[in-house]
């Protein structure tokens, strides 16, 4: 095909052309579109002609197949591991790493891809070597050995497996005959070496006799019967040492991004997993992702300090509990200068909590630049346009790294302008994943593996890596005493927060004519456009999250709503807070309470091939007890009635021996309303569409009283 210059086509490098089947595997085959430019005869390289004009230059088109692996067996997955076409499907092997464990042990891989060792060789015959490299040494062993290569390298925590580490010696007993003086054996003993350093560092730890200094400052939360005696508490014994608001604005901002920056630069990708994350609860996995819980924990911890400074003493005059909340609002811009967006997050989490939120003379005694400052911050995780604007500004900020490294501030130096980053809110990423994972299925018919959906989940995962890259040229210093004032914040629980702020402001007094802000929890658009653009996408995939998006936005000004005026000083700010009693956090798994702030996965609609997208969506339900208000993801197509959608909410919550019939749904509405769904309704059609996916699940009245009533 040729065309004139300035008359190309139109047409996307990269086509889908449909699937092919090859020995038990499924394959999904594209036509790639290359380019390349054809002088007009006469000006070859031969020649002594000047070049022509434009106009006589030609476009010539190739177009050549690709194909990648959408679905195979295990044994099929672990031979393309090592036989596969690195230059047509470049992302094979780095999604399979990556996402692996979510369908099979490491243990399990190892032994479909290690070759067993060759027969030893007759008393007195040696072979040559060359650069420490046998002369058998054949091409699919090299392909091992790459292979274990980037493993060792991409994810050593893999083969971390106390104390013998196995599969780590079944590496070392590989490379040792197949490649002994190559660098993967070096990093495999390098890697022993260190897991071993590590057990022995904490052996010593433990020999040690510590002090007990008793619980820490979040579990010695009292349980008073009234607000008296909650005021009591907080007007206890006075701490030693000074308070973390006693310190600069900029001095508590760059030491919770240190904190934040060494905990997300531990998170491990496989991790976030939606398959492991969402295993969290179940009985026995406590220990399942630890360094995703280690950023759930500092989450809440800088949560509980801005809860535990600005209600902690309830004897403050309105003007100074304003300047408690003045100095947080500041605190949060200086993390968005950082671009610490977990850190923001979580300031912003608290201050829009409605212990917080319903103090109107506070907040009214607040002047006009922090309300501004405040709103304009808040609309950076907007639920309205569920966060899309922290992922325009996300992105922004990585297309701004290359100018930022180069005016770093030096070592030690408060630095002049944006540092490396940016930190991201991990929420954002366990919310794609949590979506994938429940939205895609991991098996697809005659027991093939759903690679496709692996290559999904690794697109994001590979964003995250990337971002810890970034993260890793911050020059910050730890500064004890603000590390020791951190600590030793008051935290305070959901209920106790709630119940000092009505002391402060009682109900009759708080917020009757604060500006009411619908939230809107809807991922339609978001996850429906990143499916189809993987369908388009290239098949080695791309390392940047496909939900996030260019934008225009400056990195330094962040975006404000343009239908919400700046609110008057005597008003309290036109922020979207919470309807009820609650400062439960999106990333907390252990907080309860009667509302939740929860991951935003409900009002999804999934499109399925040869269904329209209207036809099934995400919903979320949370259980109706005293164990937490955690939401639990539920595909609902239009054929679920409500005993099927009860009974896949009872698995998703792990309640043992429970009927169906026992208990009934109920749709969450706006307003702190219900619509209870009836027993054998059909739910999809049931259900309001206009209102977000929230479902709350309640033991039926007669059933709680015969289960009270019967002998235990």
């Amino acid at each position: 095909m040729e065309r004139a210059a300035g008359k190309e086509l139109a047409l996307a490098p990269l086509q889908d052309w449909g699937e092919e089947t090859e020995d038990g595997a499924v394959y999904t085959v594209s036509l790639r579109r290359q380019r390349s430019q054809r002088l007009s005869p006469g000006t070859g390289p031969g020649s002594t002609q000047s070049p022509s004009p434009a106009a006589h230059t030609f476009l010539h088109y190739r177009t050549s197949k690709v194909r990648t692996l959408r679905a195979a067996r295990l044994e099929r997955l672990v031979r393309e591991l090592v036989s596969g076409d690195r230059e047509q499907d470049p992302g094979f092997v780095p999604a399979f790493l990556a996402t692996h464990r979510a369908f099979v042990p490491t243990a399990r891989v190892l032994s479909l891809l290690l070759p067993p060792p060759p027969p030893p060789l007759p008393p007195g015959v040696q072979i040559r070597k060359t650069q420490g490299r046998d002369l058998s040494f054949n091409k699919n062993l090299r392909a091992v050995v790459s292979v274990l290569g980037s493993w060792l390298r991409d994810h050593p925590q893999d083969f971390r497996d106390p104390p013998a580490h196995s599969d780590l010696g079944s590496i070392r007993t590989f490379l040792g005959w197949a490649a002994p003086l190559g660098a993967e054996a070096q990093e495999a003993e390098k890697l022993l070496g260190g897991f071993l350093e590590e057990a022995e560092q904490e052996q010593k730890e433990e020999e040690q006799p510590q002090s007990w200094e008793g619980p820490p400052r979040a579990a010695q939360i009292p349980r008073p019967d009234s607000p008296v005696g909650c005021l009591e508490e907080e007007e206890g014994p006075l701490r030693e040492g000074p308070e973390l608001l006693d310190f600069s604005v900029d001095e508590v901002a760059e030491q919770l991004t240190l904190m934040d920056v060494e905990l997300f630069s531990r998170v491990r990708p496989c991790e976030c997993l939606g398959s492991v994350w969402s295993q969290r609860d179940r009985p026995g996995a406590t220990g399942t992702a630890p360094t995703v819980r280690a950023t759930v924990t500092q989450f809440n911890t800088v949560t509980g300090c801005v809860l535990g400074s600005v209600l902690g003493a309830p004897g403050l005059a309105p003007s100074q509990r304003a300047q408690r909340l003045e100095k947080w609002i500041r605190i949060a811009q200086r993390c968005r200068e950082l671009r610490n967006f977990s850190s923001l997050r979580a300031i912003l989490s608290a201050l829009q909590s409605n212990p917080i939120y319903r103090l109107k003379r506070s907040w009214g005694a607040l002047s006009r630049e922090p309300l501004s400052t405040f709103r304009k911050l808040s609309q950076i995780f907007s639920d309205e346009n569920n966060h899309l604007s922290s992922r325009e500004i996300l992105s922004q900020e990585e297309a701004t790294e290359g100018s930022q490294e180069e005016d770093a501030a030096p070592l030690g130096s408060l630095p002049s302008k944006l540092p490396p980053g940016p930190i991201p809110y991990l929420g954002t990423f366990l919310t794609d994943l949590v979506m994938l994972d429940t939205a895609l299925p991991d098996m697809l018919e005659g027991d093939l593996i759903n690679f496709e959906k692996r290559r999904k989940e690794w697109e994001i995962l590979a964003h995250i890596q990337q971002l810890q890259r970034r993260c890793q040229n911050y020059c910050l210093n730890p500064c004890l005493p603000i590390l020791a004032a951190l600590r030793t914040q008051h935290q305070l629980s959901e209920e106790q927060s709630y119940r000092i702020s009505r002391v402060i402001e009682p109900p009759a007094a708080s917020c009757p004519s604060s500006p009411h802000i619908r939230r809107r929890i809807s991922l339609t658009k978001r996850l429906s456009a990143k499916l189809s653009r993987e369908r388009g996408s290239s098949p080695g995939g791309s390392s940047r999250d496909p939900s996030s998006s260019t934008s225009s936005l400056s990195p330094a000004s962040p975006p404000s709503s343009p239908r919400i005026k700046d609110p008057p000083p005597g008003s309290p700010p036109a922020s979207p807070g919470p309807q009820g009693p609650s400062t439960k956090l999106p990333l907390s798994p252990d907080l309860s309470g009667p509302r939740s702030l929860a991951l935003p996965l409900s009002g999804l609609h999934i499109p399925f091939s040869g269904q329209q997208g209207s036809e099934a969506r995400i919903i979320r339900v949370s259980m109706d007890n005293d164990h937490g208000n955690l939401y639990r993801s539920i595909l609902l197509t239009s054929q679920d009635k409500a005993p099927i959608v009860v009974q896949r909410a009872l698995e998703k919550h792990n309640v043992a021996q429970s009927w169906a019939r026992d208990y009934q749904l109920f749709q969450v509405l706006p307003g702190d309303r219900e619509l209870p769904i009836p027993d054998n309704a059909n739910v999809f059609y049931a259900m309001s569409p206009a209102a977000p996916g929230d479902f709350v699940l309640r033991r039926k009245e007669r059933t709680q009283h015969t289960t009270s009533n019967s002998p235990t």
